[in-house]
């Protein structure tokens, strides 16, 4: 049995619910949501919350049933409060700047590396060596972080690279002579 999935999905204040078949809709102060339940999970709006239950008992209703209920929860959070990830950058020399649509990013290549930015995503740079990563799609604001600090991952022994801000690099001695 799901832990998870037994829990109805209450909207936050500012939330407005609509149930159209499988498809879960959340409107909110940031924007608007949808989510579609798989089949093998049947959705139903009880006195202002979502409650997510499986079809019948096979293990793939069981599987889908916790996620179903999770992905409903980040579009209600999502509408409300948003999503955000910090990034920090450590080198000398390496540094980030917004311009329009377009993140710049130094970090030791001949040339600077131009990062678009996606649409419902919208990057901030409050320090040169700080981007902050905010949107309403929980799973489209880490993909754009991710892809952020694949252009230079960091390296464990001096820890010069763009790194989560509660991400900890195991650092490595160096060479002995």
């Amino acid at each position: 049995m799901s832990r998870i999935g037994k829990q109805p999905v209450e909207a936050p204040k500012g939330v407005e619910i609509k149930l159209n078949g499988q498809t879960v809709e959340a409107k909110g102060p940031k924007g608007l949501r949808t989510f579609t339940v798989p089949n093998e999970v049947s959705v139903s709006l009880d006195d202002g919350a979502i409650i997510v239950k499986p079809a019948d008992d096979s293990k793939r209703a069981r599987q889908m049933w916790g996620m179903s209920r999770t992905q409903v929860a980040n579009c209600m959070k999502g509408v409300s409060d948003g999503f955000m990830k910090k990034l920090e950058i450590t080198g000398v020399g390496y540094r980030a700047a917004v311009q329009g649509k377009v993140l710049k990013l130094s970090l030791g290549y001949s040339h600077d590396v131009d990062f678009k930015i996606p649409d419902g995503i919208e990057v901030k740079t409050p320090k040169p060596t700080e981007i902050e990563v905010s949107g309403i799609d929980q799973q489209l604001v880490g993909q754009v972080a991710a892809n952020i600090r694949e252009w230079r991952k960091p390296e464990p022994y001096k820890g010069k690279g763009i790194r989560y801000a509660d991400e900890y690099i195991f650092r490595k001695e160096g060479k002995k002579k």
